[in-house]
């Protein structure tokens, strides 16, 4: 089991930045990728950016050119640095750890309590 602890997000104006975090514990050896999922009111889960053990990155189109994604695997956790934020970025923002087998495949599959992340205009 690995338990994902969440912490950043808040309220922020439109053009500015936030940045979240994501610590992992537990059986980390189970695991190989790290990455955050937003879900917007009455819209599905999506990617918003992964990142594997090695550094190999994933980033949504959305998030593409403002936001960046980094690991420190000696502490285990994931970082999501958000620039230029905009209204529609406003979403719950969960943290995701898996254990990545090919692009379409993975197993043990952790999700952590989520985080609100809300951009006014």
């Amino acid at each position: 089991q690995v338990h994902l602890v969440e912490s950043g997000g808040g309220l922020v104006q439109a053009g500015g930045s936030l940045g979240l975090s994501c610590a992992a514990s537990g059986s980390i050896f189970t695991i190989n990728t790290m990455g955050w999922y937003r879900q917007a009111p009455g819209k599905q889960r999506e990617l918003v950016a992964a990142i594997t053990t090695g550094g190999a990155t994933n980033y949504a189109d959305s998030a593409k050119g403002r936001f960046t994604i980094s690991r420190d695997n000696a502490k285990n956790t994931v970082y999501l640095q958000m620039n230029n934020l905009k209204p529609e970025d406003t979403a719950v923002y969960y943290c995701n750890a898996r254990k990545l087998i090919s692009a379409s495949l993975y197993l043990n599959n952790y999700w952590g309590q989520g985080t609100q992340v809300t951009v006014s205009s």
